[in-house]
């Protein structure tokens, strides 16, 4: 995994790009190339929020980087498949966070009367505090998510 101050040294510049004022900005993370190779990069964008960018099955996500729950680093988290998606498990109480909502899964129990218990996944809706990723000519950048609902992360 590539610290923060690895992937700045890894570019010409740590930038941010501005569309215009009504588009959000863009924040540079660093080389596509770099961040396939480490396969996790956490970054402190806009002097506020600490993201973890990582690439997994030839797809790139963001989120905070601290986990919803109690704050554990997500970037030394196993991803993991639940019932057709894929998650990140924080290493501090295997909370589990799907990749590409920021929503909370949790394992509830049909009937616990009823032997053998079967289990079924819910959603405890959205947790984790996403962000898009954008690709310009081999560049990573994120754009914070800035929704008004607040999340759990934030």
């Amino acid at each position: 995994m590539l610290s923060e101050e690895e992937a700045s040294q890894s570019s010409t510049s740590s930038l941010s790009l501005v569309s215009s004022p009504s588009s959000p900005a863009l924040h540079f993370i660093g080389k596509k190339e770099d961040i396939v190779r480490a396969g996790r990069v956490t970054k402190l964008v806009n002097g506020c929020r600490d993201v973890l960018v990582l690439y997994h099955q030839g797809q790139l996500y963001a989120m905070d980087r601290r986990c919803y729950h109690s704050g554990g680093e997500l970037q030394n988290g196993d991803i993991e498949e639940f019932n057709g998606r894929l998650c990140i498990v924080c290493p501090w109480h295997k909370y589990k966070i799907t990749l590409a909502e920021g929503e909370g899964l949790y394992q509830a129990v049909e009937n616990p009367t009823v032997k053998p218990i079967r289990t079924y996944w819910c959603s405890k809706g959205v947790k984790q505090r996403v962000h898009k990723v954008t690709e310009v000519g081999g560049n990573i950048f994120v754009t914070l998510n800035d929704s008004s609902k607040q999340k759990e992360s934030s």
